[in-house]
């Protein structure tokens, strides 16, 4: 019957929703803003890099933290770990991704007074938007340095669309002054059917990152670039960009509405395994420690991810043992403190709680499908009568580890329970370490810098927490740096880190390592091996913007050295 009708073959319109339709509709317009809110995870998403439907990894497999997953592709963090990233084949995703939400907002931004939504909603909702907008700018700022700001504007086919990249400068103070103007409308702490959404806490938060990362040695006048140094950073060091950071973090802790969230009653650190899945925790105020996150529903997209091949996973990177010898002992010493009580001959024993939370080394008792606490055979050889399996280094890991932070112990990914996937972006431990940085560069390690990872340290699990007192500026910058690394592993922070600091060029260039464990009925021996060579060229301290936006806009000046 459909055949007769000549009218059909002319249809073209494969929807009745256009922007008017959308704006003049209270439930199109929330749903057109949460679909802003889908995109803010990307960034930093431990799947983020892979082809044809397999994960890679994400930035953790970008830098010293994990091997990736070794596809037929080449995929982003293989380019940056072998030296090869250049405009032709990187990931678009920040660029297009970045952009895409930043017009999305302004969409909503210029439609949102004709919406059929109470005053005082739409003021609430603007500033939420404005946020959004500030976060995009924010990825974009991280990957590539100074970016075109187009402000409000609703760029339409027929348009030139400006592609003049702005200056360092100017894109911190716009994302600030976004930051600033947004927090006024929104509370701290949205609740109740509003959480999840951006409060006023995320903008304080967001504004302290950037504000840090504006301080940093790469940034701070470090003279990156040559002739094109105004747009990758400041062309003068100021040391009072320091002061500005940690006044800016201090300002999210004085609202007094986060903390850590602290369970050590039970087991040590066991509040730091609970933050990553909070929506489980709620009851108990998990959810304390967020300022920002990612909300997805339940699956096992992570443990798919990080699990060990046995356990249905095996595609979020393999931690390298430079992570592993990065966590300390429980006492809060480092391994290479003789005094530590490390053992070598029993490597993983006496640990940082934070330790047992974020890596899967020989003998880690595991979930398989139904059964708990079956422990995870990495060895090589001969133990208890059974041979080498699947999750064997060289068979199922090239490092020895698995990731395990963010897992839920209650499941496998081969089993049908779906746990939370939700993680934070935001985070207050993140806000202490901001702090604490950014105060030790400007004033020295005084009281508030001990206190800030002292707090952090002692959420952690570990006895005795306390730092040794009388640490010189110099000492306390290394110990900041790695409780950034063992508190943030595998987040997607190291990437930054090593960049702003401009160390990149030392961890960036060293032959990454690993651990076979070798058993022999009752015999153990730990023996390193090389895992792979990492290169690291100066051009990789930023992003290449991606060669179809340069080639299209003669404006778009590349950065330096691609």
């Amino acid at each position: 019957m459909i055949s007769c009708q000549q009218s059909f073959l002319d249809e073209t319109q494969t929807t009745n929703l256009d922007e008017q339709t959308v704006f003049s509709d209270s439930t199109f317009t929330m749903s057109f803003l949460m679909d802003i809110y889908t995109g803010v995870g990307f960034s930093e998403d431990p799947g983020r890099f892979g082809a044809g439907g397999i994960r890679s990894g994400g930035l953790q497999t970008a830098t010293d933290e994990a091997e990736p997953r070794i596809l037929s592709s080449i995929t982003t963090d293989i380019q940056f770990i072998t030296g090869t990233v250049n405009p032709l084949i990187i990931d678009d995703a920040p660029w297009r991704v970045g952009y895409s939400n930043i017009r999305k907002v302004n969409q909503f931004l210029a439609h949102l007074p004709e919406a059929p939504l109470d005053e005082s909603l739409k003021t609430r909702l603007k500033a939420e938007a404005r946020f959004l907008r500030a976060w995009y700018y924010g990825i974009l700022l991280k990957h590539y340095g100074g970016v075109p700001l187009i402000g409000d504007r609703v760029f339409q086919s027929p348009d030139e669309i400006l592609a003049q990249r702005n200056t360092f400068a100017e894109c911190v103070e716009y994302i600030v002054a976004e930051c600033d103007a947004a927090a006024l409308d929104l509370p701290n702490r949205p609740s109740g059917r509003n959480h999840g959404r951006a409060g006023a806490g995320s903008c304080m938060a967001l504004k302290a990152r950037v504000l840090l990362y504006a301080a940093s040695p790469l940034f701070n006048g470090s003279g990156f670039g040559d002739d094109k140094a105004e747009l990758v950073g400041y062309t003068d060091h100021d040391p009072e960009r320091w002061r500005m950071a940690w006044e800016a973090a201090r300002a999210v802790i004085a609202v007094q509405e986060f903390d850590l969230f602290v369970d050590n009653a039970t087991a040590p650190g066991l509040g730091f395994y609970k933050l990553f899945l909070a929506s489980d925790f709620a009851a108990e105020g998990a959810y304390i420690g967020t300022l920002f996150e990612i909300k997805q529903g339940h699956g096992n997209y992570r443990e798919q991810l990080f699990n060990p091949p046995s356990r249905g996973g095996g595609g979020g990177g393999f931690p390298y043992q430079e992570l592993v010898d990065a966590f300390g002992m429980s006492n809060g010493k480092p391994i290479t403190d003789p005094s530590s009580g490390y053992d070598p001959g029993d490597p993983y024993a006496g640990r940082d709680p934070r330790f047992y939370n974020s890596i899967v080394y020989d003998q880690t008792p595991l979930r398989n499908a139904g059964t708990p606490d079956v422990p995870v055979d990495i060895y090589t050889g001969n133990y208890n009568g059974e041979p080498q399996g699947q999750d064997a280094v060289f068979t199922g890991t090239p490092t020895g580890y698995y990731g395990k932070k963010f897992l839920h112990k209650a499941t496998a990914a081969n089993w049908f329970i779906a746990v939370p996937q939700s993680r934070p972006l935001l985070r207050y431990a993140e806000v202490l370490l901001n702090f604490a940085e950014a105060r030790n560069e400007y004033l020295g390690p005084d009281a508030e810098v001990y206190s800030a990872l002292e707090a952090i340290r002692m959420r952690a699990g570990l006895d005795p927490y306390a730092l040794p007192s009388g640490l010189t500026k110099e000492e306390m910058r290394e110990v900041i740096r790695n409780e950034r690394r063992v508190e943030l592993a595998l987040e997607g922070h190291r990437f930054w880190d090593v960049r702003r600091w401009m160390i990149a060029e030392e961890v960036g260039n060293q032959t990454k390592t690993g651990m076979e464990v070798q058993r022999n009925g009752s015999t153990v021996t730990y023996n390193h091996f090389d895992v792979r060579k990492h290169v690291f060229r100066k051009a990789a301290y930023f992003w290449p913007i991606p060669y179809d936006e340069v080639a299209k806009s003669p404006e778009l000046v590349q950065n330096p050295y691609y």
